[in-house]
């Protein structure tokens, strides 16, 4: 018999937790619609485990699930369930490794630096593990990213609280005037299949060939680059400028999915900022190998082991340069923790929307909040984060119960854009030049760099540009929304994607299309004037922007992102369900050992597998002929819950003794049985689960205080990055109650 199979990801943190309690409550309401579920390592500590299948002993060892995922994601059943995942940083990839070493699996040290082959092998496996690996692997196809109606509706009913913004407000976004990727961007369109190579060329002539790359007709490459010594005389300006304005010094970048570049650049602001600190102590800083792209707590991890009288010395200048120095943006003032501290804390497009909640200010490090200035060195996209700030300053802050909705398509099929540059970003040797050279020896882009600057290229594919065209169409006709297109004509890249948006769009009917293409400031003027108005918007995004606005909007209209619907339909026929962000799970994770209380919302999840089992509804019948309505029952009746549960407000609360993940997902099942056992679509179904609602309804006090007796004391879940399945389902699914009627129905 046909099945349709649901791959659902093992992921990190605070929601990989939440699938030991909610996987089973999905596979009991499922069963019986010949619905699969697989579950499919990709987490960190899984990936890693996975690159050394040759080095740990045969119980240890475990199939890369990201590679099989990347097969499944080309073929017309592929159905995946993807929850948010760690992009590693390297300091998190260190902690992990130490982690699973601990655990007992004997894998080699991560080498910073490494010497010998062997090391330069291991770095390599290593380093597939590192930034944002598993998206792109996944995203082929073009992203939907928009609220579902209930949950905004429950945000209108409900609005969180953003707090006012004073008039006399100094935040703002400072970006390069010169010498940044903006600037120096060129691109071209590939006229017929061909090999392209990255070249380097020094002064004297000598080239070195440092990758080449197939390319199709009609992708669109781009190259470009940093100039490193303009990005730290800008670095200089901003600080120096907000030690005059007596603000908050702040740098927003994302050194997490920008794997490669953006690292270095929260480098260069560390030795600008704590230029004192290299200047008096070099040679100390030299033999700790620490580099600043690791950031601060790694240097302040590493002079520990320094003589007394060293160490002492290093922390007394970091301690002049923090009165010198304008105050510091912080991740946590009460630990001291800066904005500094480790590339992986702040996050762009976690972090400004977090500034704009809070009133236009941070945290600094007194404990109070203030204007801080907001770098983002590139002005690729700090021009519409600027146009947004300076929005609020003049208008006052955003109303949750007047304000539109903006949604997204983005553009991220088969690595696009930046987010594809991690293999082709370079730093020069020497003064000289970046070539990018077809297989007929014609240079086609060509850049003089100097030694060090951060060059890097991407390409976008021609089949993911006109499928995205094609998905923001479909999203206009669907929703009877306007359409923008934030594509610059000043800018390269964006000139090459407005030519091809030109020559597609009149393949469509677009009588009822209202369609715009605008700059990503304009577009940004644009769509607010519509948000304030309650008017709805769909923004159509290349990749960065697709990531930045879909958290931006979302957090102002309701509170976060991770309440997002994200559907990625991908261009081989299936589909990847995303189910929100993850940028909280840590803090999540830190209160359940604590405490015992998790406070992370799996809405995202409940409804990325409502549109899951549509699709496996839709591949049942398109794929093996088999019309199965009872999957659209299930569905229905798991929409209709989902509503009960944000009307009824059980979605997890912050404290103790409050509802927490656990008793959410016991109310998603109560809500779910009752919807099944009240339909008149399938008998058997209602028959069944009136039992199953009933049982859930005269225990629902029991379960509750199960769950309850369950925390105020720490938690043990074996791991941090690898948990003990064995603790935390225990951990997760404390109620004996709720579990022996869930999994009699997997029976």
């Amino acid at each position: 018999m046909a099945k349709a199979t649901i791959v659902w990801t093992k992921i990190d943190e605070a929601p990989a937790l939440a699938t030991y309690s909610l996987l089973p409550i999905m596979r009991a309401f499922t069963k019986d619609a010949d619905i699969n579920i697989e579950l499919r390592d990709i987490s960190l500590a899984g990936r890693i485990i996975a690159q050394f299948p040759d080095i740990l002993p045969e119980d240890k060892r475990i199939p890369d699930e990201l590679a099989y995922m990347g097969e499944l994601v080309w073929k017309p059943e592929a159905n995946i369930m993807k929850l948010p995942n760690i992009s590693a940083s390297v300091p998190q990839l260190k902690e992990a490794i130490k982690e699973l070493q601990e655990q007992g699996y004997p894998l080699p040290d991560y080498p910073e630096n490494p010497q010998t082959e062997e090391e330069k092998k291991i770095k390599e496996r290593y380093d597939r593990c590192v930034g944002s690996v598993v998206n792109p692997v996944l995203r082929q196809g073009n992203s939907d990213r928009r609220l579902a109606a209930v949950v905004k509706e429950y945000a209108k009913k409900h609005p969180h609280r953003l707090k006012e913004v004073s008039p006399h407000s100094k935040s703002h976004v400072a970006h390069m005037k010169e010498g940044d990727f903006y600037q120096h961007e060129k691109s071209v369109i590939i006229e017929k299949d061909t090999k392209i190579k990255y070249v380097f060329e020094d002064k004297n002539g000598n080239q070195t060939v440092l990758k080449e790359v197939e390319v199709g007709k009609g992708d669109v490459v781009d190259a470009t680059y940093m100039n490193r010594k303009k990005l730290r005389e800008y670095f200089a300006e901003v600080i120096d400028r907000a030690k005059e304005d007596d603000i908050l010094f702040s740098l927003h970048v994302k050194a997490t999915m920008m794997r490669v570049s953006d690292p270095v650049i929260f480098g260069d602001a560390i030795r600008v900022y704590y230029s004192k600190l290299f200047e008096r102590h070099a040679d100390a800083i030299e033999k700790l190998g620490w580099k600043p792209e690791f950031g601060m707590q790694e240097l302040e991890n590493r002079i520990e082991s320094l003589p007394e009288e060293e160490k002492n010395a290093i922390k007394k200048t970091i301690e002049e340069i923090y009165k010198e120095r304008p105050r510091m943006y912080m991740v946590d003032s009460d630990k001291g923790i800066t904005n500094l501290h480790m590339p992986n804390d702040v996050i762009i497009d976690a972090s400004v929307p977090a500034v704009i909640k809070n009133g236009l200010q941070g945290w600094g490090p007194d404990g109070e909040t203030d204007d801080t200035v907001l770098c983002i060195p590139d002005r690729s996209y700090a021009t519409m984060y600027k146009e947004i700030i300076e929005d609020i300053k003049a208008r006052g802050q955003f109303d949750p119960t007047k304000i539109g909705t903006v949604q997204n398509v983005g553009l991220m099929a088969m690595k696009a854009e930046e987010y594809g540059s991690h293999d082709k970003t370079f730093f020069p040797p020497a003064d000289g030049k970046m070539k990018v050279v077809d297989e007929d020896g014609n240079v086609l882009m060509e850049h003089c760099v100097n030694e060090g600057d951060i060059y890097r290229s991407c390409i976008t594919k021609d089949i993911a540009i006109r499928d995205w065209i094609k998905l923001a169409v479909n999203r206009a006709k669907e929703s009877g929304y306007p359409i923008v297109f934030w594509l610059d004509e000043y800018r390269a890249h964006d000139r090459n994607l407005i030519e091809k948006v030109k020559e597609e769009l009149p393949k469509y009917d677009l009588s009822d299309v209202d369609w715009y293409i605008k700059a990503p400031a304009d577009a940004m003027k644009f769509t607010l004037a519509r948000f304030r108005n309650g008017e709805n918007t769909i923004a159509v995004t290349g990749n960065v922007l697709r990531d930045y606005l879909t958290d931006l909007f979302p957090i102002i209209e309701v509170g976060t992102s991770a309440r997002s619907l994200s559907i990625v339909p991908l261009i081989a026929g299936g589909g990847v369900f995303e189910t929100g962000a993850g940028g909280s799970a840590p803090k999540h994770v830190e209160q359940f050992i604590k405490e015992g209380h998790l406070r992370w919302d799996s809405l995202g999840e409940f409804l990325a597998f409502d549109e899951s089992l549509r699709l496996a509804y839709k591949q049942l019948k398109t794929l093996h002929e088999k019309d199965n309505p009872r999957i659209l029952v299930i569905a229905d009746a798991l929409s209709k819950a989902i509503a009960k549960y944000l009307d009824n407000d059980k979605t997890p609360k912050r404290k103790v003794g409050q509802l927490d993940t656990r008793g959410s997902h016991f109310y998603l099942a109560l809500y779910w049985a009752e919807a099944l056992a009240t339909q008149n679509e399938d008998k058997e179904l209602a028959e069944k689960f009136s039992k199953v609602y009933a049982d859930l309804k005269e225990n629902e006090e029991k379960i509750l205080s199960e769950i309850a007796a369950s925390e105020g004391k720490p938690t043990d879940i074996g791991g941090w990055y690898h948990p003990d399945d064995e603790k935390a389902e225990k951990a997760m699914r404390p109620s004996e109650t709720f579990n022996r009627i869930i999994d009699a129905l997997l029976q």
